[in-house]
């Protein structure tokens, strides 16, 4: 198998007006590519592309919308948010605005390696605004190899591909249901789900109540609740921390704005709280992650 690069892709990165970062092209990476570059606002179609694509958003919030043959989905997507396309599929996508973004491209042979040896080939869904800190951090670690080249760095890319390919198989793949899923067990509606975040980006510093949660999505508080959980895989709660931990990580790594100010800004209640969080859910501090940025 020869390098995967721009041929593989759907065309996204090769489009005018995207100013180029860094690559991995000429690095010999066989099962992914790497691009992380500074896109202006476009309308466009592209055919079906034999490797997977992630896009990670750095910046924002942009407004996206996507479709097959028509557009049709529309998110609000803020810093961190994830793009998802299958291979294989067109694609019909509106960038609103100025994004810098990190494409991940994987081959569908790396897909199926890393998924669980029952037999059934993995299907990817198609993602618009979703978050997973444990991606994120992947395709930052795979952008930190890129921009760091050194040939040994070759074994630590394959590591975190297949990281990344694994968690794309058992987090972000089609499942097959025997049936409609009964009243208690369906998720938000895009919209109820676009209002929810809509909300908790523009309060994240606030304190939110499930009941405030529950009132953007026109539901009583027990519905939303199970509602939420079915649609994104845990608690509003756990869920709104999550977004606190990404958007303090992505502050401390980007600028000198103050400890104590960050766990203002997301919405922690001191320092310490914000230390103690980090600790519990990243595996590491305040100070090690501005390192790192």
């Amino acid at each position: 198998m020869g390098e995967l690069g721009l041929g593989d892709t759907h065309g996204i990165p090769a489009r005018p007006g995207v100013r180029h970062i860094r690559s991995s092209a000429g690095l010999g990476w066989e099962r992914m590519f790497v691009s992380t570059q500074r896109e202006v606002p476009y309308r466009d179609s592209f055919a079906g592309a034999a490797s997977h694509l992630l896009i990670l958003h750095l910046d924002g919030p942009v407004t996206v919308r996507r479709g097959r043959r028509g557009l049709g989905a529309q998110r609000r997507v803020p810093p961190g948010g994830l793009f998802l396309h299958p291979a294989g599929t067109e694609l019909d996508v509106e960038l609103g605005g100025h994004l810098s973004t990190v494409h991940f491209y994987l081959s569908d042979a790396a897909l199926q390696s890393a998924a669980d040896d029952d037999g059934r080939p993995v299907r990817l869904r198609e993602e618009l605004g979703g978050t997973d800190p444990l991606l994120e951090q992947l395709v930052l670690s795979l952008d930190g190899v890129v921009r760091r080249w050194e040939p040994s760095g070759a074994a630590y890319a394959e590591q975190l591909a297949l990281m990344t390919a694994a968690q794309l198989a058992r987090r972000h793949s089609v499942r097959q249901r025997d049936a409609e899923p009964k009243e208690g067990q369906r998720g938000l509606g895009d919209r109820q789900f676009a209002a929810v975040r809509e909300l908790i980006d523009a309060r994240l510093a606030e304190s939110l109540s499930l009941e405030d949660l529950a009132s953007a999505a026109g539901l009583g508080v027990s519905q939303f609740a199970r509602r939420f959980k079915a649609r994104t895989g845990c608690p509003p709660h756990r869920y709104l921390v999550r977004l606190r931990v990404e958007q303090a990580a992505r502050l401390l790594r980007a600028g000198t704005m103050p400890v104590a100010q960050v766990a203002a800004a997301c919405g922690f209640s001191h320092q310490e709280h914000l230390t103690r969080v980090l600790r519990s859910h990243l595996g590491t501090t305040p100070a090690a992650l501005r390192r790192r940025g």
